[in-house]
């Protein structure tokens, strides 16, 4: 088959299945695994070139839903009647079913089996040690910081923050993703403040453009020292990828219940 990706997740959706050989063009923000930088491009995934994505004939286009502004993408493939597949995960388990539909439309239905057997044995795992916390840790996500945008109850972040035994500040508010004021953050009182600025390098953020704000001394997080720069690919992507993200963050948290940290992909192999 010949494939188009056109945002990271999906990017990664199909190199878990094992199909990126059939990749022939991404969008600009996917770069996972490393030898995907070396597929040509169709442009960042709110401005897809689709005069390039119809040129390329694909014989399916795996279109998103993951972020505002994509139902554009989804309207031109309709237009151009390109073969496409469209993604809208929110929680792990859209992530899931989204494997599932996939592996289906590629043929590869038990091995996408396995692996969501294998997520959820994973997920599973640390729920059982998240349920031993006695005192969850309080998180306020940060994904962009002017203006201050985090993650809401819908959002795949609160469950992760509960299965690494916290709670995500914002999980009351019912959307994906909500936008608010740091006053706000500040009355809530973290107890962790996790940047994961989307689409920025962990390189390029700070602890200072968080301590410098007004009132920041009152959380206890800015108190404690306890700003923690991630991988925001980790965190802000819909992909098992997330799993790498809990293993960093569960420890982090809670480092006498969890396993140390790595690197290491518990889904992933080549």
């Amino acid at each position: 088959m010949r494939i188009v990706s056109l945002c990271p997740s999906n990017t990664e959706l199909l190199a878990y299945l094992g199909r990126l050989d059939d990749v022939i063009a991404v969008d600009h923000s996917s770069d996972w695994p490393p030898e995907v930088k070396r597929l040509p491009t169709v442009g960042p995934d709110l401005r897809i070139d689709m005069d390039r994505v119809e040129a390329l004939k694909p014989d399916l286009v795996v279109a998103s839903l993951s972020v505002p502004g994509m139902e554009r993408n989804i309207e031109e493939l309709v237009r151009r009647r390109l073969p496409h597949l469209v993604l809208a995960p929110h929680s792990l388990d859209d992530i899931a079913a989204d494997l599932l539909m996939l592996g289906e439309a590629l043929g590869e239905k038990q091995k996408a089996a396995e692996l969501v057997r294998r997520y959820y044995d994973f997920l599973n795992e640390y729920r059982e040690r998240a349920a031993a916390v006695a005192e969850p840790a309080r998180l306020y996500w940060e994904w962009w910081p002017r203006p201050v945008f985090t993650p809401g109850g819908a959002n795949w972040l609160s469950e992760l923050s509960e299965l690494a035994g916290g709670r995500n500040l914002f999980a009351d508010c019912a959307n994906a993703s909500v936008r608010t004021e740091w006053d706000e953050v500040v009355a809530r009182n973290p107890s962790h403040i996790l940047l994961v600025w989307v689409g920025v390098q962990t390189k390029k953020m700070s602890a200072n453009a968080v301590i410098t704000r007004p009132k920041a001394e009152q959380t206890d997080a800015v108190r404690a020292g306890r700003i923690h720069l991630l991988e925001e690919a980790l965190y802000c992507r819909p992909s098992p990828r997330l799993l790498v993200g809990l293993k960093k963050l569960a420890p982090l948290l809670h480092p006498a219940l969890f396993p140390p940290a790595d690197d290491s992909d518990p889904l992933f192999s080549r």
